[in-house]
Parts: C-alpha cells; sequence; structure tokens
C-alpha cells in the first residue's frame, strides 16, 4: 500500500525541549484529516517539517514517497497560520506568482472563488479585512491539483459566519483523490468535513483513528472524545 504521508520515529527537538517525540503513523491518500491537539502539542511542527521549513533531529518523513524536498513541495499545498504574502501586492500579482512558482496552479479556478467572494482581482491586499485576505491565501492554496493538502489552522481568525464558507471552499476544490490535513483547536466547526483525526499531545501522538470508528465505539463526537482525552 502506498502513502501520501508516512512519519518513521520523527522526533525534533529544539535545544533541550523536544517538540516532536518518536512520532510515527502514515495517511492514505483521498482522505480528510484533522490534526487535534492544544497549544504547544507539536502540530505546527509537525506541518513544518512536511513543508521542509525544519529539518527533523530524527527519523525519517516522506510525502509521496520523498523526503521533503523539491519533489515534495510539487505535490503539497501549504496554508501556514500566518499571511507570507506581501500586503502591497494586489490579488492579481500573486496569483500570477503562483503561475509561475506551481505547474498545478489553477488560474481559472482561482478567479471562479474570487468571483464567488465578490473580491476584486485588482485590489491590494492591504485594503483587505483580515477575513477577505486569509480567504484570499485559502484560494490560492486551494487553486493547486495538489496530492496532499497541508492546512495550519485554516478557521481560526474568521468569524464563525465564514468558516461555513471557508470549510465549503475547502471541500468544493480539493481533488478527491488528494489528502487534507488540517491542523485546528475548532473541532466541532470542522468535524463534519473530517474522515480521520490524529491526536497529539506534548509530541506524541495518542491515537489515530477514523471519526466513524470514535463515534461507534465511544458513543461521542471527535469533540466530546477530544476533551474527554485532553481534560486532565
Amino acid at each position: 500500500m502506498s502513502y501520501i504521508l508516512e512519519c518513521k520515529n520523527l522526533t525534533k527537538r529544539y535545544g533541550h525541549v523536544t517538540a516532536l517525540d518518536n512520532v510515527s503513523f502514515s495517511l492514505e491518500s483521498g482522505h480528510v484529516v484533522g490534526l487535534l491537539g492544544p497549544n504547544g502539542s507539536g502540530k505546527t511542527t509537525l506541518i513544518k517539517l512536511i513543508n521542509e521549513l525544519l529539518t527533523p533531529s530524527e527519523g525519517e518523513l516522506l510525502v509521496d514517497g520523498h523526503k521533503p524536498g523539491k519533489e515534495s513541495k510539487a505535490v503539497v499545498s501549504y496554508l501556514p497560520d500566518a499571511t507570507y504574502l506581501d500586503m502591497n501586492d494586489t490579488v492579481d500579482s500573486v496569483i500570477n506568482m503562483f503561475v509561475d512558482f506551481y505547474a498545478d496552479f489553477d488560474k481559472a479556478r482561482a478567479y471562479e472563488m474570487l468571483a464567488r467572494l465578490n473580491v476584486n482581482p485588482h485590489d491590494s491586499l492591504k485594503t483587505m479585512s483580515k477575513g477577505t485576505k486569509e480567504k484570499v491565501q485559502l484560494i490560492l492554496v486551494m487553486s493547486r491539483k495538489a496530492k496532499l493538502y497541508v492546512l495550519d489552522e485554516p478557521i481560526a481568525g474568521v468569524d464563525p459566519a465564514a468558516r461555513d464558507y471557508i470549510l465549503k471552499i475547502i471541500m468544493e476544490n480539493y481533488n478527491p483523490g488528494s489528502t487534507i490535513l488540517i491542523s485546528t483547536h475548532l473541532i466541532a466547526d470542522i468535524e463534519g468535513i473530517l474522515d480521520e483525526v490524529l491526536f497529539i499531545r506534548e509530541g506524541r501522538i495518542l491515537l489515530q483513528s477514523s471519526k466513524d470508528e470514535i463515534v461507534k465505539t465511544q458513543g461521542k463526537t471527535v469533540d466530546q472524545y477530544f476533551r474527554e482525552v485532553f481534560a486532565c
């Protein structure tokens, strides 16, 4: 069986602090997976390792069979938890930059989503509200035909009314054969789109399970079970 993401005894240390501790798991293609844990649990460290923004202290990480690098970046579409765009740029110029950088970027899809959001592509990012900027960044990420979408807190900075629309963008615009890995603490908001979850605490994977298995064996929603597991 081939996996889109494999972590084998993955460890990351910052000096004397261990952010990830001997993490091992694999993700198949075609699933929406929630990476769930409290602040400081290692979620963002794992995501940065996937995107080669950090290097492991020990262990191995493979994306579509490749170590993080040129080959893996060609199949991963990444939404960080903080903006990385130049606020002086217009949406048009950012889209053209993505076209130049990514062979799988679908320009027509990006403009279609912008139109549905009533975002003027000639406007500069600095004139937009925080929520609109985050929607534009998500549109850029979801306009790629990637094999793995990695979204770090995609709904944390927007109001509750906008969250449903953002989740709709995610589900309508990713390739069904791809995998989405979503890091969030707003579990109740995303539970409806999840197929599988990873619980992480203090740099260790506590649980990897399908959502249906949790409901079946625990008689609880993912959000309820998460609160129970992380109560102490």
